[in-house]
């Protein structure tokens, strides 16, 4: 730990990963501080960019669903494609891998034909991309706030007062019409009502019911968009691993339960594994993978590639 982030810090990180848009009032009193003390730290954090807050959407709500895609880009130019590729609203989690010339991004498109324009056409015609390969996810075993163990510092009490109880009927679908609400959460996930309704024409009423519908449906969470090298974590990894069909559901749950693990998943392709991997130094890298990963069932090949830096996480791009 870092002496910027101390555990009060923590203790209202973890009171918003559970609830992102809970009232400080709410926060406070099961925390047993003011809420001008909440507000106030969160102010803190927020300024000093150390943490944001931001909706996210889960790929099962988009048509184009969620894609993994791994470019290998000419020495030298892979910075200048990842800062493109994060300058785009379907992407997440633009990293830096290995020896900088290799790039890992998540993609999540609203429709199949937005998906195409950019896997099969504007990455295949950038020349300093030597080699492009998607990868479709089959299937999510862990991933989203649930897995930021980081800030796991309250009590079950404690997380029980703050789980959201939502009233409204879940929403069927994301609509186009959602974009500009999803946009500003995006940014930052606690925008106020009123800031919600004016870039959507709606009133803060329908605002609130239709950020109520798509969290009841799992189609909206909020996830943090921290550098976790302020929690003490400085060697994030990802991992490819070849697992035999039938093993896979057995695999992947094993694997998610790993407190190391912030996303595991199903994908096509021949490593039909990809993993997440955030530790606190290499090594503890190094006894995740022989200790954890090596003592697993039906485990065949094993790809690592570190995370040399990360252009863009959750929320929008700067």
């Amino acid at each position: 730990m870092t002496p910027e982030i101390d555990d009060l810090d923590r203790r209202i990180m973890h009171a918003l990963n559970i609830d992102g848009r809970a009232a400080f009032a709410r926060v406070g009193e099961v925390l047993g501080v003011s809420d001008r003390t909440v507000a106030r730290r969160w102010a803190r954090m927020r300024e000093a960019d150390r943490v944001r807050l931001v909706g996210a959407v889960g790929g099962a709500g988009l048509g184009g669903a969620q894609w993994i895609i791994r470019m290998r880009c000419r020495p030298g130019s892979a910075e200048d494609v990842a800062h493109a590729l994060a300058r785009r609203e379907d992407t997440r989690w633009v990293q830096l891998l290995s020896g900088g010339t290799e790039i890992s991004a998540s993609v999540q498109a609203w429709s199949a034909e937005e998906r195409d324009e950019l896997i099969l056409q504007r990455l295949q015609r950038t020349a300093q991309i030597q080699s492009v390969t998607a990868h479709s996810i089959l299937h999510v075993f862990g991933g989203g706030p649930d897995v930021f163990h980081a800030v796991d510092v309250l009590t079950p009490d404690e997380i029980a007062a703050l789980r959201p109880v939502f009233r409204t009927n879940p929403a069927a679908g994301i609509a186009d019409a959602d974009r500009p609400l999803l946009r500003v959460l995006n940014r930052d996930g606690r925008a106020p009502y009123a800031e919600l309704a004016a870039a959507t024409g709606w009133s803060e009423s329908t605002v609130a019911r239709r950020i109520e519908a798509l969290r009841a449906a799992g189609l909206l969470f909020f996830d943090f968009d921290v550098d976790d090298r302020l929690l003490g974590f400085h060697a994030h990894t990802r991992m490819w691993l070849t697992v035999p069909p039938a093993h896979l559901p057995e695999a992947g749950r094993a694997i998610a339960a790993h407190p190391e693990v912030a996303f595991c998943a199903a994908t096509t392709g021949r490593a039909n594994l990809t993993v997440s991997v955030v530790c606190r130094d290499e090594a503890d890298l190094f006894r995740y993978l022989t200790e954890r990963v090596g003592a697993l069932p039906n485990i065949g090949d094993v790809e690592t590639g570190p995370i040399m830096r990360t252009v863009k996480r959750a929320g929008a791009y700067p």
